[in-house]
């Protein structure tokens, strides 16, 4: 079963199948099945990062305490850019509001439903991606990766037409 909510500027998938809606959304979150173990989240010691080494740049690692308290334990050097700064180490409330609130977007129903979420946000000049991948935390938290890429709205539109151009070559293939 897939939710698509449209808002006025976002678009959130919730789906016990999300496939990703980029290519690297796609990876992220194949990498993330295959370390989850017996329907257990895996932990971030898990991952391997070599298996998602083009992403690492645009990912972070949010925890998220008991008192509800959330900090980056981990940011990719490309973070800065979406950001405005450095990250590691801080609390997610130090971000502007707006930062906040598109960072914000799926980490608490990540954590809930125990399964990838993801959407877009289109903007004016470009499309913000991002996925929310929940991991099992030390005692008394949960750990949650995120991966956030700003995408210029012209390459956004060239890799959904040969994406969908790829699928409906399959498609016919398969009905023939």
């Amino acid at each position: 079963m897939t939710n698509r909510i449209t808002t006025g500027v976002a678009m959130v998938y919730m789906s016990t199948d999300f496939p990703g809606l980029t290519s690297a959304q796609a990876e992220l979150v194949k990498h993330w099945r295959a370390c989850c173990r017996g329907g257990s989240l895996p932990f971030r010691e898990q991952l391997d990062p070599g298996q998602i080494r083009a992403h690492l740049s645009e990912v972070s690692i949010v925890e998220i305490r008991d008192n509800k308290e959330a900090r980056f334990r981990l940011v990719g050097s490309g973070l800065r850019k979406v950001f405005g700064r450095e990250m590691r180490g801080r609390k997610v409330t130090d971000l502007d509001q707006g930062m906040l609130e598109m960072l914000s977007l799926g980490l608490e129903r990540s954590c809930e439903e125990q399964r990838p979420v993801g959407g877009l946000i289109e903007r004016s000049k470009d499309t913000h991606a991002w996925l929310r991948l929940p991991l099992q935390g030390p005692a008394q938290s949960v750990q949650v990766l995120c991966h956030d890429v700003l995408i210029p709205n012209a390459r956004l539109k060239d890799e959904y037409s040969r994406e969908f151009n790829t699928r409906s070559v399959s498609m016919r293939n398969l009905a023939a």
